[in-house]
This record gives C-alpha cells, structure tokens and sequence, in this order.
C-alpha cells in the first residue's frame, strides 16, 4: 500500500503536488517519496526540466544534496512518451514551474492511466506572482503539501523566495547567494526596498 495516511485500502492512479518557497524541502520531500515507492518495489521513473543543471545534469539534487536518478527533458510531451507503456507505478517530476501548461494535460492523462504522480516545485516566483503551471495542477491535484523554508530575516516561516539580484527575468536558476527565503511581512519589505533601490537609481541615471 502507498503511504496509507488516511484509511484507504486501495490507491487508483492520483496527483500529488509539493509546493513551497526555495530551500523549503520540496525537492527533498520528492525524493523521499520516490526512494519509499523503491522500496516498495514500485517502477518510478524521475524526470526534470534540462534546464536545471545546478547540482548534477541528469540527477534530481536538494538542497541537502540527496539525490536520485533523473531523465532530463526539454518539454511535458517527452514526460508523457517516457512514462507511458513501459509498466511505471510511479511518476516523479521535479521543478514543475518550469514547464509549460501543458503538464497540467500530461499529468491528469497519466493519473488517470493508473499512475501515481507527484510533482514538486515553487508555486510562486521572486515577485511573489503564481509561477508557471503550477497554480493549475495545485487545483487537479488529488493531494498537496505545502512545506516552508524559515524566514532569513526574522524566523517566522517562510513565504516567498526573495531574488537577492538583480533580474527581471521570471526564470532565474539560483542557490543562496541568489535567493532568500521571507515571511510574508519581511518579504513585502524586501519588495518595497527593491522598488525604491529602483527608483533611486533611475534618478540617479537621469
């Protein structure tokens, strides 16, 4: 049985989504799962966007620097290719923010295949604004987990992953010395601050 945390006795194909801020586990929480259906000997297959080479190309990295094998993959339709009709219980997709809408699709048609999906990634961006595709599969999803990071700044549990540079890029691959996990309060601080840095130096420059 997987992870029987509330009484069922049987688990059809499903989605479940791992959300948070930067460094608030969400990577780490995927592997777990994904190391548990393993040893369950369940077929899993991992995939991540290949854009995200910043620990290792072909693994999925936390943090922490736990890891497990990966396939890297440009778009959702190569998810969906790989996973199916190759006898996989598990499907694992790490840093779902970076693809397209099209997960959404791809992860319903693979759940409802019989497949347990579970996706992890950043519900929102540096500007605090729903990132990506996320914001749907939170919304089919059949189970969610938010995990927090702790606030830099005061302690409080994080909300939002502050870009310490700067980038008005929405995609901006980053370890610590390019974001900071905030509370909301210090996080709306941290923008207000960003904006009148701005506007100083656009002063400045005039």
């Amino acid at each position: 049985m997987i992870e029987n945390l509330i009484g069922e006795t049987h688990r059809p194909g499903r989605i479940e989504v791992v959300c948070g801020s930067m460094f608030s586990g969400k990577t780490e929480e995927l592997i777990r799962r994904l190391k548990r259906a393993k040893i369950a000997r369940q077929q899993v297959m991992i995939f991540k966007p290949a854009i995200d080479t910043r620990y290792s190309e072909e693994k999925v990295v936390s943090h922490d620097h736990n890891c497990i094998d990966s396939t890297p993959v440009k778009d959702t339709q190569t998810i969906l290719k790989g996973a199916q009709g190759h006898g996989y219980d598990v499907i694992g997709i790490d840093e779902a923010q970076f693809f397209d809408d099209s997960l959404v699709d791809v992860c319903n048609r693979l759940a409802y295949n019989g497949m347990r999906v579970i996706v992890a990634g950043l519900d929102m961006d540096y500007l605090g604004q729903p990132f990506g595709p996320m914001p749907k599969l939170l919304a089919i999803a059949d189970e969610v987990t938010k995990v927090h990071a702790i606030c830099v700044k005061c302690g409080s549990l994080a909300y939002a992953s502050h870009r310490l540079v700067k980038s008005h890029a929405q995609v901006m691959l980053g370890e610590k010395d390019e974001y900071e996990p905030l509370c909301r309060e210090c996080f709306k601080k941290a923008l207000e601050e960003d904006q009148r840095n701005a506007r100083s130096k656009n002063l400045f420059e005039e």
